[in-house]
């Protein structure tokens, strides 16, 4: 009797300072992440099932740049296969999921400078609808991206204070990154009348 009674009461001694030395809250701070980046890539897929309308639309015109088209195409297959798994939230892994976004944005970009070539095309209600859904969605992105970086610097520094640096670092808790501007982003825009 005395046995299983030391045993209980190891039990509970270990599940109280399991309890109180952040591991719960790690795991809370962690799923906060989580969902936080699952948002943003309902966005980023928001706007990627976006495009083929655009590119419906825009294949109305008829003499309009294929290649322009064909870029955007290709661009989000790119951006669309470059996955990012909540369980590997290395610097790295967030940079190459944000470098093929920001190859999308680039495409998409060059295709709106090319369709001010086109008035006729710009005058169409689909047009200006998807114009107007892709604009929300880019907002809709930003606000993500801040959302998912508050929660990562939110759980980045729990793990890193004492003493919850030990318990994360003996529980396999580690840093997450974070999405950053790139240095294209960061320039300002040319503008010339």
């Amino acid at each position: 009797m005395k046995k299983i009674y030391r045993h209980f009461l190891f039990l509970f001694l270990i599940s109280s300072l399991l309890s109180s030395c952040g591991y719960n809250t790690m795991i809370e701070k962690e799923e906060k992440v989580n969902a936080a980046l699952a948002e943003v890539k309902n966005q980023f897929k928001r706007r990627s099932d976006l495009i083929p309308q655009l590119v419906e639309v825009v294949k109305g015109v008829s003499n309009f740049e294929k290649s322009t088209l064909e870029a955007v195409i290709e661009a989000r297959s790119k951006a669309t296969s470059v996955n990012l798994d909540a369980s590997d939230l290395s610097p790295e892994k967030i940079a190459q999921f944000q470098k093929a976004q920001e190859n999308f944005s680039g495409a998409l970009s060059r295709l709106m400078v090319v369709v001010e070539k086109y008035p006729e095309l710009k005058a169409t209600q689909n047009f200006s609808d998807l114009q107007v859904q892709l604009e929300g969605t880019a907002n809709r992105i930003t606000v993500a991206i801040r959302n998912f970086n508050q929660a990562v610097q939110d759980y980045n520094t729990y793990i890193k204070k004492f003493p919850n640096n030990m318990v994360a670092g003996l529980f396999g808790f580690k840093q997450k990154g974070y999405f950053e501007v790139s240095e294209s982003e960061q320039k300002n825009p040319e503008i010339k009348f």
